[in-house]
């Protein structure tokens, strides 16, 4: 793709966030979209191409009344919605489709017209690691941190660490979930979930959504938003269970999608000037920094310990409170591109003065799926 070739032309998430008894999970991908449509100035008509997860596209495009020639029910978990932008960027400058439409919602709290939890007994996870006692993410995911915290030294506050900054942030964001200060060591004394983890490293469980348009970067100017340009953009699988990562202190697919979202923007590190890294858990920005190679291995425990992430610091990370305090209603991509959008367009709670750039990462399954998009609101040339 050519940077700056695409661009994102509309965003916004649902009208409500945290707890929504009232609305059903397509009723908040429709809430999401008809938000995001009012902020593009579109209506359905307008609307050549759906995309989402959790649901079928085919729904969501009967719904709003789209009769779209370009689909995608791409379904990897939380980075989803990031391929989701990939796949658009590619169709649009094919062709394909004029004006896309990427939804998202979920009732992951209310769980009002969501299905049931759990995974099937023939599934890989079914047969190869339920027996062995794992219950899901909270679980499960605490094996590579395990193997991480002792080849490199790292330790529990580590974690806490990485809970405390996000809390920072979501502290300057109103539609926060959580906003009061935390300290590391309310983070280490909080409920004991599954070792190393506490309650306060963990993801929220909430209701929510987003939605975004995506068109042609010589259409921007015909919409009432400040564009967002696509710069670059990677993805990559590695593996539906956790215990056949190659390296447990890093993820295969973290390092391929984000090298190849680099590669095609053509721009260095030093660039960004914000980052979007999914903090399902409260050690998923310490592999993000490390395999983006924003930092050496071992060194990202370090770097935010000493600020760098936190309000003020050079790398302004995960700026709307992340997973850990904004809100996670399942799959927590969309929650990062949004922040991405609102920190380039600046009008973000927590505005980062002068952003130009920003790197929306994310994760699926518990490493098994990684999505990145780079993005500017540099016009191309």
């Amino acid at each position: 793709m050519k940077p700056g070739s695409v661009a994102v032309v509309g965003a916004a998430e649902t009208t409500d966030m945290g707890v929504i008894p009232d609305v059903s999970v397509i009723g908040l991908h429709a809430d999401a979209a008809i938000n995001a449509m009012a902020d593009a100035g579109l209506g359905p008509g307008d609307i050549d191409g759906v995309a989402t997860a959790g649901i079928s596209p085919t729904e969501v495009a009967m719904y709003l009344g789209i009769t779209p020639t370009y689909v995608d029910g791409t379904s990897v978990g939380g980075c989803s919605f990031m391929l989701h932008v990939r796949h658009a960027a590619a169709a649009i400058n094919e062709g394909l489709a004029s004006t896309i439409l990427v939804t998202h919602g979920e009732s992951g709290r209310s769980r009002v017209g969501a299905g049931r939890f759990g995974g099937s007994s023939a599934s890989l996870g079914g047969q190869f690691e339920a027996p062995y006692g794992s219950a899901g993410p909270p679980t499960t995911f605490t094996i590579p941190w395990l193997r991480y915290a002792k080849a490199y030294g790292a330790s529990d506050r580590d974690l806490a660490n990485v809970a405390v900054v996000q809390r920072e942030w979501a502290g300057e964001n109103p539609r926060a979930k959580f906003r009061e200060p935390i300290t590391a060591d309310d983070v280490l004394d909080a409920t004991m979930i599954a070792t190393p983890f506490t309650k306060l490293m963990c993801c929220l469980v909430t209701d929510g959504g987003g939605a975004l348009i995506l068109t042609a970067a010589s259409r921007a100017d015909d919409f009432p938003a400040k564009p967002v340009f696509i710069l670059g953009t990677g993805e990559s699988v590695e593996t539906p269970i956790i215990s056949q990562m190659a390296d447990f202190t890093s993820s295969k697919a973290f390092r391929v999608s984000g090298a190849k979202a680099f590669a095609e923007a053509g721009i260095a590190r030093e660039e960004v000037d914000h980052l979007m890294i999914y903090d399902a858990f409260a050690h998923l920005p310490i592999y993000g920094l490390e395999d983006l190679e924003f930092v050496g291995k071992g060194e990202a425990p370090g770097f935010i310990a000493d600020g760098n992430t936190a309000i003020g610091g050079g790398l302004p990370l995960n700026t709307n409170g992340g997973g850990l305090s904004y809100m996670h209603s399942g799959m927590y991509g969309m929650y990062a591109i949004q922040e991405s959008v609102r920190q380039l367009r600046g009008v973000a709670p927590a505005q980062v003065e002068g952003a130009e750039v920003s790197v929306s990462h994310g994760v699926g399954g518990m490493f098994g799926a990684s999505g990145t998009i780079i993005f500017s609101n540099a016009r191309p040339s």
